[in-house]
């Protein structure tokens, strides 16, 4: 599948990138600075051993199936109402937590509640929004060698959009569940927080979550 990563530059992005090409997928590192969404696309295609390609978010969408938005809660809005054209008739896998700075281990819930409630609503019904990947850490994600130890919740109001990024999501080397419609994304984002305050209790750990009985 064709995968362009809005802000693939950055530690998640990269990590992500890295994982689906392994997998075999054809991936797009987008970035603002296309320069750097170049460079990172070489590096990591000389340690996969398969070809990703880089270049502005724009191209990175336009080139792509599904897309992955990878940017933090502060340029979120301006991301998407600037990529809105390009992002029509794609499925869209949000993985923003509307942190703020510098009291990333407090919830904050922002107007539209949640980030991805957010997007759902600039996009509109053109573009159906997944909620996911918001609890991996970014080191598993990079590390090739390391089984990432945790589960993943996805939702979406759109099913089929829903089902296909659960199977991307699988891709990267880990279990995914359907964690219902979108306005769950609420709870999804809001769990960020705390294991980013679990990680600094345990001094330094990338805790996970983990589902039983499934």
């Amino acid at each position: 599948m064709r995968i362009g990563v809005v802000g693939g530059a950055g530690k998640e992005g990269r990590g992500m990138a890295l994982r689906w090409a392994r997998a075999g997928h054809e991936v797009f590192i987008g970035s603002r600075d296309a320069e750097r969404a170049r460079a990172s696309a070489e590096e990591l295609s000389a340690e996969v051993g398969r070809p990703l390609q880089g270049g502005d978010n724009a191209s990175a969408v336009s080139a792509s199936e599904v897309v992955v938005l990878s940017v933090p809660y502060s340029a979120h809005a301006s991301t998407l109402q600037g990529l809105k054209t390009e992002l029509a008739g794609r499925v869209l896998i949000d993985i923003t937590v509307p942190l703020q700075p510098p009291k990333v281990t407090s919830v904050n819930l922002p107007a539209g509640q949640s980030a991805a409630l957010e997007a759902q609503q600039i996009l509109g019904a053109d573009t159906p929004v997944v909620a996911a990947l918001h609890h991996v850490s970014a080191v598993h994600l990079r590390d090739l060698e390391h089984a990432i130890d945790c589960d993943v919740l996805a939702c979406s109001d759109d099913k089929a959009a829903l089902e296909r990024a659960l199977t991307l999501i699988r891709d990267l080397g880990v279990r995914a569940f359907d964690a219902g419609p979108l306005r769950n994304a609420i709870a999804l984002e809001s769990l960020t927080p705390i294991l980013l305050h679990m990680n600094r209790s345990l001094k330094g750990r990338s805790v996970g979550i983990r589902i039983t009985g499934a």
